[in-house]
């Protein structure tokens, strides 16, 4: 409960002082990118639960002759790049906190289409709520093996307090600054997880799931 409300005033808060840079940056993608300036897409939330995560758009809906959509890196912008490196196509999600879907500490929120690949151990991400900045992205973020990131998930699952999220956030602060791990080696993202369990080990191993074209691999 004390986690709970310290996210809701926090978001609000958040919302209410960066309003400035809210709306700066949704002008700067309007005129640079075109409408829609939010790029809304379903992950999985709370025991895997489904909601419509919120962020700035950083992408171009380019396609290919097929009606496709390019790879990661054709579509990048130079407005996007540099939104991601400073993370503030991220604060849009503060809308999710509000609304209960999302913590500002937890597991990055992934795709729905991953649900059925993970294992039961993988699968326990979902065991809290997914967070705006996470134990992995102070530690990586997607310069690190999906493996790894999972890894640290579940360590964040078993090992969260107070005192671990404040220090998250501080180190998000600094991860700002310096600009690591913001994508993966040769890579304008994260490449797709393609599982790492077996079919026999997986934690929804009959789950259907849809799988919308995504903008971004991973946040």
């Amino acid at each position: 409960m004390l986690k709970r409300f310290i996210d809701v005033t926090a978001a609000l808060c958040g919302q209410i002082l960066l309003a400035p840079v809210l709306l700066t940056v949704a002008l700067l993608i309007l005129l640079n990118l075109g409408s829609p300036v939010l790029f809304r897409q379903v992950r999985p939330g709370l025991h895997g639960k489904p909601f419509a995560m919120v962020k700035f758009r950083t992408m171009l809906d380019a396609v290919d002759k097929h009606g496709n959509a390019l790879p990661d890196e054709e579509r990048m912008t130079r407005l996007g790049s540099i939104l991601r490196a400073t993370s503030l196509d991220e604060l849009p999600e503060l809308w999710n906190v509000l609304k209960g879907e999302m913590s500002l500490v937890g597991p990055r929120p992934l795709l729905m289409e991953y649900l059925p690949l993970y294992s039961e151990e993988q699968y326990r991400r979902h065991e809290v709520r997914p967070g705006v900045t996470g134990w992995a992205q102070v530690n990586g973020r997607n310069a690190l093996s999906w493996d790894e990131k999972f890894k640290l998930d579940v360590w964040y699952v078993d090992n969260h307090s107070l005192w671990l999220d404040l220090k998250i956030l501080l180190l998000t602060v600094k991860k700002v600054f310096v600009r690591e791990g913001i994508s993966a080696e040769g890579q304008a993202t994260m490449e797709r997880f393609r599982g790492s369990a077996t079919e026999s080990e997986s934690a929804t191993p009959s789950q259907s799931v849809d799988s919308p074209a995504a903008e971004e691999q991973t946040p």
